[in-house]
């Protein structure tokens, strides 16, 4: 037979559900606003091209026209901006398999350019 104890007990649970869900939102990642970090954070147009670096586009000049339509950037503004984009740690927190896929890809354009600017491989 439960006792006028057990109640008060049951309440007390409750209250410790309170921290737990304050807990939760404190951890959310704002989604317009400024993430945290050392560098600054990124804008909706940075995460708009890092996505857009997540896709894959099948037809010649399905890339660049997304560049102009979604991102509203020519597509020179677009690559200097993501090549500044793979050296900002909120870039990599926010997409890390995009950011060392082609940090990776940039690395090996260079070293192909310092051997001699020749990549023909046979």
């Amino acid at each position: 037979m439960p006792s006028a104890s057990d109640e008060p007990a049951r309440a007390d649970v409750r209250p410790t559900d309170a921290p737990s869900s304050e807990r939760m939102s404190s951890e959310r990642v704002p989604s317009e606003g400024a993430q945290p970090g050392p560098q600054g954070a990124l804008t909706e147009r940075d995460r708009r091209i890092l996505a857009l670096e997540g896709r894959t586009f099948r037809y010649v000049g399905a890339k660049e026209r997304a560049i102009r339509e979604e991102i509203g950037l020519s597509k020179v503004a677009y690559y200097v901006r993501l090549n500044a984009l793979l050296d900002e740690p909120a870039a990599l927190r926010a997409a890390p398999a995009v950011v060392n896929r082609l940090r990776a890809r940039r690395t090996s354009e260079e070293r192909g350019a310092s051997l001699g600017g020749d990549h023909r491989v046979a």
